[in-house]
């Protein structure tokens, strides 16, 4: 199996993981999110490496349909603003040219 596709499958189970600790399986509630971002966050590789800035503005921009739970839609860009954000971080903004970070 590819990077790729182990990068995928584990999105999706880590997704699910959370989102099965209660009735609503295809949501994550605000506490199972909280919990994930606890647990899942918590490593050396991960933690410092991405500002708090990035990762306040991913969840302020998760709940798209304002229903106050986060569906795999909306999770999946919360990672892809996560990765974007540890890329500018352990790169040191290469492929921005010198511009600031601006929000996606």
């Amino acid at each position: 199996m590819s990077n790729l596709e182990k990068a995928i499958l584990c999105m999706v189970d880590v997704f699910e993981q959370y989102a099965t600790k209660d009735d609503k399986k295809h949501q994550l509630s605000s506490a199972e999110l909280a919990d994930l971002m606890n647990k899942e966050l918590a490593g050396p590789e991960f933690k410092g490496k991405v500002d708090t800035d990035v990762i306040d503005e991913a969840i302020s921009k998760l709940d798209k349909n304002h229903d106050g739970e986060t569906n795999f839609r909306e999770f999946s860009m919360f990672l892809a603003t996560l990765a974007r954000g540890y890329y500018r971080a352990t790169k040191k903004g290469k492929g921005n040219k010198g511009k600031p970070a601006k929000p996606e």
